[in-house]
């Protein structure tokens, strides 16, 4: 295989088995939040700085971790930890102050390495489904009487900004490729949902991306899940062909935990599973065959953690989901209004693919995208071009940066181009900013049409933009 960019190296971990004063700077992030309120959860103080105050700082205000607005020397200096992410750049004055006073400054990673090697780890890993399916394992866990800890990406119900401090020594996380965290996490148990092309800016071919994950099956010491439909996932499967302690879900018969029947319903998905020549039958509350995937994938894990069969289907109809999974956000003018984290074309699909099944549709499936991070839309533009073949019409923005670089021509029409040049007759909408797409939406939506918005920057609020401009 090719040659990549320097792996991410682990700066050391910390010992976690007493009591320690962790900081989190960016503590309000999405990445940072969770690992924060698990760590206060577990016993340890913990104090973090943001740049703003939000409903997430005040959770965790809530929650009895000290949040201060704004950066300074002064916040870092009883710590005996510093923990950062990849969006906080070197030179913050936390980081600088808490390394001149010698206290240990590390990246997220290191922190959940360091839970890691306290805890029989469960990572989940994979290029779409990574959420959903940690959050669908924490939940047949928890209701099997498992009582995991847990770090989660997103909101979920229950759990709030997604962790949980549990009394087993069970911990699940959900394990990023993209920034290397995953290659230096010692994890017990693994599940790999799907293998895709994504972060070429760190990895620089699909081919290292595969190894990334080829590399984190291999380091694994327990159990392996791993989806025998995915073509990208093919090396990674191949790479186990020896090893015990696999178990493979997917469509295929000779899957271990094969799905063998999907069908839409009124609340979700009606899935009918075989297990080992047992078949069983469960009642999703979430859409599109994707989560069927997932579903496998997290009972596939559960059963070899303990959890019967019958009380993982059980556990796993009682799901609530997680934010921004297929959030249905308001009604506008007679049309549903759905919100979803996708951005990457497979993830696209399987959003207008379930959107397609909702029973509230009736009239025509509006697709509104927004692009992330300019490097992605640089590399990647042109794999767009079919994700949206489901929508009757598609309305892309521009390009959200997620703290990227600029990059001059690379805007979000790329992607429109893209698509018309693929489907000359496709009903594709340029609506760069975000009144632009307020009125390109407003006109189109009808009684019985089913608008669904998808990114993972700032166009979660567009539901809520689109119906106040009418209030």
């Amino acid at each position: 295989m090719s040659s990549r960019a320097p792996r991410r190296r682990s700066e050391g971990l910390i010992d976690l088995s007493s009591p320690r004063h962790c900081h989190v700077v960016g503590v309000g992030g999405p990445g940072m939040s969770p690992l924060a309120l698990l760590l206060k959860g577990l016993g340890h103080s913990v104090s973090g700085s943001d740049m703003k105050s939000s409903s997430v700082t005040e959770q965790l205000t809530q929650a009895g971790v000290s949040v201060s607005i704004g950066h300074s020397a002064a916040a870092v200096s009883d710590a005996d930890v510093v923990v950062y992410s990849t969006a906080i750049p070197q030179e913050n004055v936390e980081l600088v102050a808490g390394r001149r006073h010698g206290i240990a400054v590390r990246h997220r990673s290191d922190l959940l390495a360091s839970l890691c090697a306290s805890f029989e780890s469960i990572g989940v890993a994979g290029t779409h489904g990574k959420t959903t399916t940690s959050a669908l394992l924490t939940h047949i866990l928890i209701t099997a009487g498992k009582d995991p800890s847990c770090v989660i990406g997103a909101d979920v119900p229950g759990m709030g900004i997604g962790a949980r401090a549990g009394q087993s020594p069970l911990f699940v996380l959900e394990s990023d490729e993209s920034d290397g965290t995953l290659d230096i996490l010692p994890l017990s148990h693994l599940i790999v949902t799907n293998v895709d092309v994504d972060h070429l800016d760190y990895f620089g071919t699909f081919e290292e991306v595969q190894k990334c994950f080829v590399e984190a099956v291999s380091r694994t010491t327990g159990h392996v899940v791993l989806n025998i439909d995915d073509t990208g996932s093919s090396p990674v499967v191949h790479s186990v062909a020896q090893r015990g302690n696999v178990t493979t879900f997917g469509t295929s018969p000779h899957a271990d935990v094969v799905v063998s029947r999907v069908d839409p319903t009124v609340s979700g998905l009606r899935v009918e599973l075989k297990v080992h020549d047992v078949h069983h039958a469960l009642s999703l509350p979430l859409r599109g065959e994707h989560n069927a995937l997932n579903a496998a994938a997290a009972i596939a894990m559960a059963l070899h953690l303990g959890v019967s069969l019958g009380d993982a289907c059980k556990a796993a109809e009682s799901f609530a989901g997680v934010g921004r999974r297929f959030t249905e956000r308001g009604v506008f003018n007679g049309a549903t209004l759905i919100d979803d984290y996708a951005h990457l074309p497979a993830e696209i699909q399987a959003a207008l693919l379930a959107a397609r099944s909702h029973p509230l549709l009736t009239g025509q499936l509006v697709a509104v995208f927004q692009p992330n991070r300019f490097h992605r839309i640089a590399a990647m533009a042109d794999t767009y071009a079919d994700c949206f073949t489901a929508a009757d019409v598609v309305v892309i923005t521009d390009v959200y940066a997620s703290g990227t670089a600029v990059i001059e021509g690379v805007t979000g029409e790329l992607v429109v181009n893209a698509v018309r040049e693929a489907h000359p007759n496709a009903h594709v909408v340029w609506a760069p900013q975000r009144h632009d797409i307020v009125e390109s939406v407003g006109s189109i939506l009808q009684p019985g049409d089913l608008c669904i918005s998808m990114g993972c920057g700032d166009i979660e609020t567009f539901p809520d933009d689109l119906m106040e401009s009418v209030s």
